[in-house]
């Protein structure tokens, strides 16, 4: 049986990928290391200090140490450690946005990004940036950082984080062709924002599963 172990940031997402996996995966082994530091030491430092770069790869070598075949770094932003970490570890790590970027960026002109938090929108758009490079592509990208949704979902009002996104991609819609999910556990928000804008909505976690040969 393969295993694959998924490296977390935060809480928000190992539910909805378990799921995920249990039905486009289930003779695949999922294991979880899951650090929710992270992504709030991040935040304050408004990049990646070198202490969570440290322990993110002290996580991938856990993966590989514990047998796994691959390794899923689930947190868009903290992907420039996992491309770094990539010439350190023994098995492949995939990292949960690339194969959405790649989609993104091969088939549509303008990109809009939805995000709430900068130090996930910078990473996502830049990631879009170098796979559009990769195609020998122009692509413009516009900006969607919904600003209040992160500290609203933080304080326990996920009605009042959903009504933000809600709020912010119709705003850019008008701008773009398509709108790219910058954080996995926004996957949730896919339809209705599809539905809300009448554009089509790119999420992380099916793609990356789906595109990326973790099978």
């Amino acid at each position: 049986m393969k295993t694959v172990a998924a490296v977390y940031t935060g809480q928000g997402l190992a539910e909805p990928l378990k799921a995920l996996f249990q039905e486009m995966l289930p003779g695949v082994r999922l294991v979880n290391i899951i650090d929710d530091s992270l992504i709030g030491d991040v935040v304050r430092a408004g990049s990646i200090p070198p202490s969570v770069a440290r322990r993110l790869v002290q996580y991938y070598h856990n993966g590989e140490e514990m047998g796994a075949d691959v390794i899923l770094n689930t947190c868009s932003s903290v992907g420039e450690v996992a491309d770094a970490a990539r010439r350190m570890i023994g098995i492949p790590i995939v990292k949960i946005d690339e194969a959405m970027a790649a989609k993104a960026a091969a088939e549509y002109d303008r990109i809009a990004v939805l995000a709430t938090l900068p130090s996930t929108l910078d990473p996502t758009m830049l990631l879009l940036r170098k796979q559009a490079e990769l195609l020998g592509r122009q692509i413009t990208l516009v900006s969607g950082l919904a600003e209040g949704a992160f500290d609203a979902l933080v304080e326990g009002k996920h009605e009042g984080h959903d009504r933000i996104l809600e709020e912010t991609a119709r705003r850019i819609a008008d701008q773009a062709d398509v709108i790219v999910l910058a954080q996995g556990s926004m996957a949730r928000m896919e339809k209705t924002l599809r539905e809300a804008t009448g554009k089509p909505v790119f999420s992380s976690p099916r793609f990356g599963i789906e595109l990326e040969g973790i099978q």
